[in-house]
């Protein structure tokens, strides 16, 4: 009996051990090639027990150690030409998950079709204190007061010629830096002019960010005055450039402009000295609509996810239309689905980006967003992307 007392402990603990095991091996097979199921119930419902930076900044790092891949292959309906280049797909990461360029070849292999970095100050700064990104878990949003965190261009350089160096010439990252301004410069012109001349040789854009929420003044750059003189400077500054240096430089706007606001915009960057090459409509909001339900709906900083989501496709309609269709524009905000995609590009986008989604659903929710895109060009009887950019414009509008 004792013989029999000792042995069934051991059998329960090795059965444990075993069960244990498997149950790991499973999860981390799951996790690599992105079961869209075991995400939803299983894997990310445990990543929102953990506070949003915490769970952010280890999202960065699986990222950059290559511990997702999910599969999908890119087809031709969703090869995108945009911005003088090829896309093997429209979806692109926002800046903002990957702030210093950390896990640009893991975002890759994940499926976008482009991958934006930043946004990068000249010098390092901490941002805001925390906390400073919270959930609105029953809204399936996010409000984020970050304030520019960044190591800064001296180490964000270094590590992306590294990532460069290290590059599949058949593989190359369609890459976009987002720059930003120090919080206490005293010449914000400056901090961008630096940021062109700086990156020139590693990006396949750069992005003048003046409309975030959380840097005192920014967006104040957006005025019709001093948006002329920067983008003169900025310009001249690419123009400075070798030939092979002299990137698309594209201008990031904030939802909340009114409709004066645009028409403002659009002057400035049809003046030859300030004709940026695209637009990224938009950032995030500092409204808060009345159909919010989570407690920290109250929460300063930007407002990201679905409540943005009508008010970024009719602002890339308003966009479209006032441009004539002339400058391409990269439409973000409230992408959980291929039907969202579909409704920025017939709105006017040529390409889209994903964050909060992203921040949700994990890595399978970018092959999801593919096949339901190539499902809704096809139904519609669109060939390929370009053929639908601007198709609903009116719609949207209204």
């Amino acid at each position: 009996m004792s013989a029999c007392r000792v042995r069934t402990p051991n059998k329960i603990r090795s059965l444990l051990k075993v069960t244990g095991l498997a149950a790991g091996v499973f999860s981390a097979y799951s996790v690599w090639r992105g079961d869209e199921k075991f995400y939803n119930n299983v894997f990310m419902p445990v990543v929102r027990l953990i506070p949003p930076e915490t769970a952010h900044d280890l999202a960065v790092l699986g990222v950059k150690w290559k511990l997702f891949r999910p599969s999908h292959q890119d087809t031709d309906r969703l090869r995108t030409h945009f911005l003088g280049m090829t896309f093997s797909n429209p979806i692109g990461i926002a800046a903002g998950f990957d702030k210093h360029g950390e896990a640009v070849q893991g975002l890759q292999l994940i499926g976008f079709g482009f991958v934006e970095i930043g946004s990068v100050t000249p010098e390092p700064q901490p941002g805001n204190a925390r906390p400073r990104i919270f959930r609105l878990n029953e809204d399936k949003a996010i409000v984020n007061r970050y304030g520019f965190n960044s190591e800064g261009h001296d180490v964000v350089y270094d590590r992306l010629r590294e990532s460069r160096e290290q590059e599949h010439p058949e593989q190359k990252v369609m890459l976009g830096i987002n720059l930003g301004k120090n919080k206490l410069s005293l010449d914000a012109v400056a901090d961008y002019v630096q940021g062109v001349k700086r990156f020139g040789s590693l990006a396949d854009y750069l992005v003048i960010n003046i409309s975030s929420p959380n840097t005192p003044g920014l967006r104040a750059l957006q005025n019709k005055s001093t948006l002329q003189t920067l983008l003169t400077e900025v310009l001249k500054a690419r123009a400075t450039l070798s030939p092979s240096e002299q990137r698309p430089i594209l201008l990031k706007l904030a939802p909340d402009l009114s409709e004066e606001d645009l028409r403002e915009i659009v002057e400035v960057i049809r003046v030859k000295a300030c004709a940026v090459d695209g637009l990224i409509v938009s950032n995030t909001t500092i409204d808060r609509p009345p159909t919010l339900r989570s407690n920290n709906a109250g929460q300063l900083g930007g407002l990201s996810g679905p409540p943005l989501k009508h008010r970024s496709t009719a602002m890339i309609a308003k966009v479209y239309k006032l441009t004539e269709g002339k400058i391409p524009i990269i439409g973000v905000g409230g992408i959980f689905t291929g039907e969202d995609a579909f409704e920025k590009i017939e709105a006017g986008a040529s390409a889209v980006q994903l964050y909060t989604s992203f921040i949700f659903h994990g890595p399978p929710i970018v092959p999801k967003i593919k096949r339901e895109l190539e499902s809704m060009l096809e139904a519609n009887g669109y060939a390929n992307v370009q053929d639908a950019v601007g198709k609903g414009v009116d719609k949207y509008l209204s």
